[in-house]
This record gives structure tokens, sequence and C-alpha cells, in this order.
């Protein structure tokens, strides 16, 4: 059996994780469950006396929802276009369909909506201009954005370069947006979550509305807990974002979007390049790490290159159990059997690599590791099992005193990470990584 646990639930406050990558955006603020929907009775009233004071609650409240539109919510907490319900439900009804008139969704009211959810403390990007400045005169503003979008006139911005550090020492290159760049970028992600998030799977967490750093690690400790899982690849994607192939992420994007308006914009994104100290630079590959589009670009793009096909390979090719859970380009995965993990591997670097991308070979393991791996090296003489980290969280195997059984625990590995962590794993961050 393969399975994979799949949370869509409201995601709690977090804090960075394993890297900035956890929490520098808000896009997982709201989500559509099946029973979010207004639920009428149907059934009429046993009690004749009861019959006519029930039956008007029944129509005034049928009243009542015909009165609002079913609007899914924005990102900053407005609500949605029924326009943009009806291309969640038609990518829902349709999975191959290729929607070739998005860019009217594009209004005033989704630009000021986008506005309103970015930070309003972000640095600037080469326009030099911040929130507050932007919204003295907010409505000409969109008005003009608006209108430059519809003719084809907005010009992407170079993003501008800049450093922060890393967990191992090294310096992680971001690029800064222009203000107008994220508003359009903004209003863009928003209109093709409608289509994307009915297709990515569920082991996909990072970026995503409704779903969070906390749900994936949740979901990749019930997995090693209840699946046969005895080995684990802890796989890292060298330089993955400064990577991406130009040509493929517009095909992907292609497979469900048809509106040229749309990928042109994409394109301009894409091209727009890099100014660091004031020089211009052309970026033939890679999408900016801090630009609003860029994570669902990168989800766009590993969906196609590993999602749909890692969940084919463990349906048609494994004959154990396979777990799966990944954050962006971290991926954590969990097998039953040693071989298959190998053949895996090598498949994967050769898909990988069709691509334009690679593991990084240093950083991507393949470990003996599960309930069972602290009982077995111990009977083999080979010492405890490895441990691994993913999000923040350094994973190793330990023992229950009582019952003489094995379980995974968990324990924060530096100090910035104040991620919450999983229901019935309770942990005090400690700088030296011990569970309190």
């Amino acid at each position: 059996m393969h399975e994979n646990r799949e949370i869509s639930s409201a995601p709690s406050p977090l804090g960075e994780g394993r890297s900035a990558k956890a929490s520098c955006r808000t896009a997982d603020m709201h989500v559509l469950e099946k029973s979010d929907c207004a639920v009428v009775p149907v059934n009429q009233p046993n009690k004749a006396a009861e019959a006519v004071a029930e039956a008007g609650e029944e129509r005034a409240q049928m009243k009542e929802n015909i009165g609002q539109p079913r609007m899914l919510p924005t990102q900053s907490g407005n609500r949605m276009s029924q326009g943009l319900d009806g291309v969640r439900k038609a990518a829902r009804e349709r999975k191959q369909e290729r929607f070739t008139s998005l860019l009217h969704h594009v209004t005033t009211s989704l630009l000021r909506d986008s506005f309103y959810a970015l930070k309003r403390q972000a640095s600037p990007g080469v326009d030099g201009v911040r929130w507050q400045e932007y919204e003295s005169g907010l409505e000409d503003r969109l008005v003009d954005l608006h209108r430059r979008v519809h003719r084809g006139t907005f010009r992407a911005q170079p993003s501008r370069r800049v450093y922060i550090p890393k967990a191992d020492g090294r310096q992680r290159p971001l690029g800064i947006a222009a203000l107008e760049d994220k508003i359009v970028q903004q209003a863009v992600v928003l209109i093709l979550n409608q289509i994307y998030e009915v297709d990515f799977k569920g082991f996909s967490y990072g970026f995503r509305p409704g779903r969070s750093p906390h749900q994936a690690l949740d979901a990749l400790v019930v997995g090693l807990e209840r699946r046969k899982v005895n080995w684990v690849l802890d796989a890292d994607i060298r330089g993955f974002f400064d990577n991406m192939s130009h040509e493929w992420t517009t095909k992907f994007i292609e497979h469900r979007v048809a509106d040229r308006r749309i990928l042109r914009l994409i394109q301009k994104w894409l091209k727009a390049g890099v100014s660091e100290d004031g020089q211009w630079s052309e970026t033939k590959q890679g999408t900016p790490q801090g630009a609003v589009v860029s994570p669902l670009l990168a989800n766009v793009y590993l969906h196609y290159v590993f999602d749909l096909w890692a969940d084919a390979w463990r349906r048609k090719v494994a004959t154990g159990d396979v777990i799966t859970v990944r954050y962006a380009d971290d991926l954590v995965m969990g097998f039953q059997h040693r071989a298959e993990a190998v053949r895996f591997l090598e498949e994967f670097k050769e898909r990988l690599a069709k691509f334009g991308l690679e593991l990084h070979p240093e950083k991507t393991r393949l470990i003996e590791f599960g309930r069972f791996a602290a009982h077995k090296r111990k009977q083999w003489g080979k010492g405890k099992p490895e441990t691994f980290t993913f999000l923040g969280f350094t994973h190793y195997c330990g023992r229950r005193h009582k019952t003489d059984t094995g379980t995974i625990e968990k324990a924060v590995t530096n100090q910035s990470a104040t991620i919450t962590c999983p229901s019935r794993w309770l942990y005090n961050q400690n700088p030296d990584g011990r569970r309190f």
C-alpha cells in the first residue's frame, strides 16, 4: 500500500524552518473545504405546530444564500470574484482544459486586494517605491496599472539582488521585485492558483493556500510511523530556483494556460533580469527567490518534473510501501525496500538531467531509517541510525522504553526555527538540538 497523509486544514502561524522558504509567503491563509458550502435542511418538520416556523426559517436561509454569491477568499481576507470560482470549477471538472481567457480576471478590484496582501514593511525594488508611498493616490495608480496590463504596455522591471546568510555560512541570493511587479504577480498567482490547486498532488506542501511546513512535518512523521519505511531518501536539488529552464517553465504552464497575455507577463518576469549595485544582468534561466510569482512557478515546474512522475513510479514500479513529502524544492521519500530506493534514486537523477537539474551530491543521502532501524542496526552491530534534517528539524530514530518499540522523534536544529510542532509532538526550542 502506498499512502501519503494529506492535510488541508488552516495552518498555524509559523516562523522560519530549514530556510526562509518556510515563512516568506502568506499564500497559505485560506482554503475552501468541502464542508464550507452552505447546508440547507430539506427534511420537512415532523410536528405540524412547528411546520410554519421552521419552513419560514428555511426559506429565509435560502434567500440569504442566493443574495450572497459564493466566492472564495483572497489572500488579503477579502472575497474573490465569482468568475474565479468558475475557473476553479472548470479546472476541477475538465482536467485537460487549457484556459484561453484569464487576463480579464485581473480587475482593478483584484489589483487592490493584491496590493493590500503585500508586506507593508518590505524592502523596495529597483523602483525605490515603498508600500506607504504607493498607497498615496492608490486608486489612480491602480487604474493606470490596470490599463497598462490590459493594453500590453506593462513593463516588468529587473529584480534588485540582495543576499541573506544561509545556515552553512554561505549567502543566499534573493531578488526583490518592483512594487507594481509584486502587485500584478500577486493577482496572476491568485488566478492561476484556481487551476493548479486542483492539479497539485497531496504530498506537495510548499507555498500553497491552506498548507504549511507544520503540515508537511506532520505528514512525514505519520508516514514514517505508520508505513513500512526502512530507508529514507533525503534529496536536495542543487540551486533549483537558479536553474529552472525558462523554456520548460513556459511549456509546463502552457499545459493549462493558453491565454497568450498571461504567458507574456510570465515571460517578462522571467527575462527581466537582475540589478546588483546598479548593474543590470540578463537572466537566461532561473526565477528570483523572493519574487511573488516564483513559488508558484517552482511548484508547477516540480509538479511535472517530479510529482506526477514519482506518483506514477510508486504506483506502477514499487512493490513495497513508498511515502513522499515535498515542500518546494525540499523533498523526503521513504521506502520499504532498499533495492527500490536505489533504483528510484538513479532514475530520479536521470529524470532531473532532462530538465536541466541535478541533485546535490553532498546533501542527497539514502540512509537506513524507520521504526525498526535502531533495533536492526543494533543486532548487526552497526551503531545508531543516521539522522536527517527537514524544514529545520532533525529526525532521528528513538525507542519507547516501556514497550521497547521504535519511534520517530524530532528536534529543532537551529535557533532561528520557531515552527510549531505537529500534534502529538511537543518540543521546546534549544540551540543544542536536544528535545525537552
